[in-house]
């Protein structure tokens, strides 16, 4: 099969605006296991590192460096870690809100579809005035079984170089 753009006012790129903010918004109420029905198995979920660089040498990510590369498995496990006494960096947990935005959607075989997404996170933690933001690209790749949708990769490219935040203790 080709690849499809599914453009705006499509019923399948509502489907997928649906999933992407019904994720945020079981993220941003801290629903872990919920979420992680909305991950497939088979689950590949990724940030690579951010340099500065001349535009000459592309647009400056570490293909082998990674400020963390998850698996399902992996992302399980530290769900179920949150869910501890022993998960210092999210207890108390962060407030956060995300904002998802500039949403494009491919169809890239029967039951796939190749997402991108704009997404700005907001994190506050404690009774601290200061908050986090963190912008960046993702790129998923999301199946269908069904009516349901499952997040199968996911590639996060952040804007920043440093960030701004002490943990990585949120999920994108």
């Amino acid at each position: 099969m080709l690849s499809t753009n599914i453009r705006i006012g499509n019923p399948i790129y509502f489907e997928i605006l649906e999933f992407l903010q019904s994720e945020a918004e079981v993220l941003d109420s801290g629903e872990f296991r919920k979420w992680l029905d909305m991950l497939d198995q088979e689950m590949h979920y990724v940030m690579p590192v951010r340099t500065n660089r001349e535009r000459i040498r592309g647009e400056g990510f570490i293909g082998d460096m990674y400020h963390f590369e998850e698996n399902y498995a992996s992302m399980k496990k530290r769900i179920e870690r949150v869910e501890t006494e022993f998960a210092w960096a999210e207890d108390p947990p962060s407030r956060t809100r995300r904002f998802i935005s500039n949403v494009r959607v491919e169809q890239t075989a029967e039951h796939e579809f190749k997402v991108k997404s704009y997404l700005l996170l907001t994190r506050s933690r404690g009774n601290e005035p200061d908050y986090n933001l963190v912008t960046c690209v993702r790129n998923d790749i999301l199946t269908r079984t069904g009516q349901e949708f499952k997040l199968k990769t996911r590639e996060i490219l952040i804007d920043q170089t440093t960030l701004g935040m002490d943990n990585l203790a949120v999920f994108f």
